[in-house]
């Protein structure tokens, strides 16, 4: 009776912890192909960075997070938008996507496509992008990205933001109004 009784508390427990795996190894369902393409530019823009200006490491160093946009496509004459999706780095690690969106009205012309990293300073900048209320205000500006910019960039508001043409040209280089969308990784 007594080794039955341990029996069946063995056998309750090892398919206890074998639900417990099986959850955790469906939750940790492979990004897409998508995501893991995304993530390799990421990386590929952030090396491009560093050598444009491996002044910029202290930003990396000094971060609790940075989104990385391999390509944000913009354009307007007056009235006009921008689109990018990106990657968020926490600890140096890709933990999600990041939807970045704006519309902008103005003097402005033209269009372009660009490479931007967002800086997060603080904790609390960081939890706001990933809650979904993180915006760049109409103040915000962002560093043109050459060598020797980063001794001169400074975080405000907790933000520090980088930016590197790839092509185009347009008349107007406020960040101001980007508002994103972060969306978890999956297993993350």
């Amino acid at each position: 009776m007594r080794n039955s009784r341990a029996m069946r508390f063995t056998l309750a427990a090892t398919f206890a912890l074998a639900a417990i795996g099986l959850g955790r190894i469906a939750q940790a369902a492979p990004m897409s192909d998508e995501d893991t393409q995304l993530v390799r530019d990421a990386h590929h823009t952030i090396d491009a960075f560093r050598r444009t200006d491996p002044g910029i490491e202290s930003f990396f160093q000094r971060s609790v997070g940075y989104v990385v946009f391999p390509g944000i496509g913009k354009g307007g004459l007056g009235i006009g938008g921008a689109h990018g999706n990106g990657v968020l780095f926490e600890n140096g690690k890709p933990i999600g996507r990041v939807t970045m969106n704006q519309v902008s009205i103005g003097a402005q012309a033209g269009g372009q496509e660009f490479a931007e990293i967002v800086f997060f300073e603080v904790p609390q900048t960081l939890n706001e992008l990933k809650r979904g209320k993180a915006s760049l205000s109409a103040e915000a500006s962002a560093v043109a990205l050459n060598a020797g910019a980063a001794a001169k960039a400074r975080f405000k508001n907790g933000v520090a933001v980088f930016t590197a043409t790839k092509g185009g040209l347009m008349f107007e280089a406020a960040v101001g109004g980007q508002k994103f969308k972060f969306t978890p990784f999956p297993g993350v």
